[in-house]
């Protein structure tokens, strides 16, 4: 590994302790800037670029405090939306930081650092561990109203009723019913208070012939086989009674072919509801979702789709946000393709309407999408508050792991296992295309409903479970435990994903249950995970190494997939001093920075640590 060099010294994110803002338009904002002690510069400058042309504004050095030196300056906010990176003058040369690094060449503004104003996080998320129910596999709460098989038919197939103990079959995956239901959650939450998770994101509710809900019938009723109404009211009642959140998915892309809009559309060409969807040739020839002609694409052309959909006064994504049932956001189903199709495009025309709506209705509602892409375009602070982190976060750390690709038949799927520089890179590329404020409430998660489980990415190697679990609570934004990954559950694609929630507590693995569980309380208690910054410190060889920093805290998390030789980490770069004590956190383990280095020979060969610093001065 090449020797580091200064500028790996130089670190600013969105974090409080290197900028200072009210969010309020108009405010004053203090920018600070670390480097090393001993860096050979001579000059620092803020670069933006008010009204569109460029403003250089001088930083003033701050001294050293450690082996750090800090250089800050100020700026009135004066746009919603203020594009910032920092020009260097050393002995050797200028150099431009931004977001997504240190250039020498004048770089374009897309990896700017930006700051936005006027911008309404929800509050609640930056201190929430969310926790993923596929509503059909958790728990059965009301056996009277569970699927009988043959009750009905699916798409000209009988509706099978499985015992909880049976495995999903792919050949009738959509249309097996295992009877878990609202009331089911709702008698599990001291389950889930236990483990200590704080919001649970439940898959579609709403009325629909399938088990998964994504072909829904209708928007405005709640499932019977689910617990209808009467089980949304109890789940809210017992979310409330220990303070936790609540977010529905829904569906706006497409719904089922069975909703009375397209039934009515397909019987009468100029039926009201016929410009919701796009016929080719009327009545069978129609854009579905992916060409799969039992989902129906929604048409955002019509305006009265919009009103009923979001935008008016009693739309569906309004109505459930109200009293009494009051839910905390929404997952949006399928976001990177919603109001697009061919020429018409109008994805970000839809995505800046459902949060006008959203937002008026309640402020602090999430607005999660769900998006296997590049989702920063939607995450600017005018459309969604985050994506499911899948390219972000998950993917990387899959190919890391297992060497696992979600789409092997795709020409970019490489089946061996990416390099540990690899991984630093995607994950610094979709930090730096969105603001701060947004990258920390990322929804991050290690699988999903549509996915193999995480224990099963990684061949049952538990050790490669616990690195990956300690990933995703320590890395910025919002982590997500898909129900069942915390006691070991394993399963492949879908359906093989959606086994039901073993009960039986003998069938757990209860060693890993115990390290989520501390996982989860150290990231809801901890600052720097909570608020703090992120810095990448080490990515080499089969170790990455990075830290998370707020005023009250700094936490350097390490963590390695098998053995390298690695004994020692590199942390001068990251403000750490010689004599600096540290506690790993996990282990109590104590060692003290010698040489610029933390000593991590007490790192398994396949593990992770998290370290804190003891004695912190905070005055920094």
């Amino acid at each position: 590994m090449k020797m580091l060099t200064w500028e790996a010294s130089v670190h600013h994110d969105g974090s409080p302790l290197y900028l200072r803002f009210s969010g309020r338009l108009g405010d004053t904002a203090v920018f600070r800037l670390r480097m090393a002690a001993d860096a050979p510069v001579r000059g620092v400058f803020l670069r933006t670029c008010p009204d569109g042309e460029q403003q250089i504004t001088p930083l003033q050095d701050q001294g050293i405090r450690g082996v750090c030196r800090w250089w800050e300056g100020t700026l009135p906010i004066r746009m919603l939306r203020t594009n910032y990176r920092f020009l260097i003058r050393a002995d050797d040369g200028t150099r431009w930081y931004s977001a997504a690094g240190m250039t020498r060449y004048y770089p374009t503004d897309a990896n700017d650092f930006v700051v936005l104003a006027n911008y309404h996080a929800p509050a609640w998320v930056r201190d929430t561990v969310f926790y993923q129910i596929f509503p059909d596999r958790f728990a059965d709460g009301d056996p009277t109203n569970n699927v009988r098989s043959g009750a009905y038919l699916y798409h000209g197939h009988p509706v099978i009723a499985r015992r909880w103990h049976e495995q999903p079959n792919r050949a009738t995956g959509p249309f097996e019913f295992y009877g878990g239901d609202l009331q089911g959650i709702a008698q599990r939450i001291d389950y889930l208070t236990d483990l200590g998770v704080s919001a649970i994101y439940l898959n579609p509710i709403f009325r629909a012939p399938s088990n998964h809900k994504y072909d829904v019938e209708d928007y405005t009723s709640i499932d019977p086989h689910l617990g209808s109404e009467a089980g949304l009211l109890m789940l809210r009642q017992a979310l409330d009674e220990h303070q936790m959140q609540l977010v529905l998915d829904i569906v706006p892309n497409h719904c089922g072919v069975t909703h009375p809009w397209f039934v009515a559309a397909q019987r009468d060409p100029h039926a009201p509801t016929s410009e919701f969807f796009i016929f080719r040739r009327h009545p069978h020839e129609y854009e579905s979702w992916l060409g799969v002609k039992t989902l129906p694409k929604l048409n955002y052309r019509s305006v009265r789709l919009r009103e009923i959909m979001y935008a008016g006064h009693d739309a569906i994504m309004r109505h459930w946000l109200r009293p009494p049932y009051r839910i905390d956001g929404w997952r949006i189903d399928v976001a990177n393709m919603l109001g697009r199709l061919g020429p018409d495009n109008l994805g970000h025309k839809i995505g800046r309407g459902i949060r006008r709506a959203v937002k008026a209705e309640q402020p602090d509602a999430y607005l999660l999408g769900e998006h296997f892409f590049d989702g920063t375009p939607h995450l600017q602070g005018e459309e969604l508050d985050a994506t499911m982190n899948y390219q972000g976060f998950t993917f990387p750390i899959w190919r890391w792991l297992g060497g696992f690709e979600f789409n092997p038949q795709r020409p970019e799927a490489d089946p061996r296992p990416i390099a540990t520089e690899t991984v630093a890179d995607q994950w610094t590329a979709f930090r730096a295309a969105i603001p701060w404020q947004i990258a920390s409430q990322q929804f991050n998660l290690l699988g999903s409903h549509d996915t193999p489980r995480i224990r099963t990415i990684v061949g049952n190697d538990l050790a490669r479970v616990r690195v990956a679990m300690v990933l995703l609570f320590c890395y910025p934004g919002v982590p997500c435990v898909y129900y069942g990954d915390e006691i070991g559950l394993t399963g492949g694609g879908d359906p093989d994903c959606r086994r039901p929630m073993p009960w039986d507590e003998s069938t757990w693995d209860h060693d890993l249950r115990t390290f989520v569980q501390r996982l989860v309380r150290l990231r809801r208690r901890a600052p720097a995970l909570r608020w703090g910054g992120f810095q990448q410190l080490y990515a080499h060889g089969e170790t990455i190494a990075f830290q998370r920093e707020a005023p009250e805290q700094r936490l350097v998390i390490v963590a390695r997939r098998s053995n390298d030789g690695q004994r020692s980490l590199p942390v001068r770069h990251a403000g750490l001093a010689d004599g600096t004590r540290m506690r790993e956190i996990l282990t109590g383990t104590e060692a003290v920075v010698f040489d610029g280095r933390l000593d991590i020979s007490s790192l398994p060969a396949t593990g992770a640590q998290v370290w804190q610093e003891v004695h912190r001065d905070t005055a920094r």
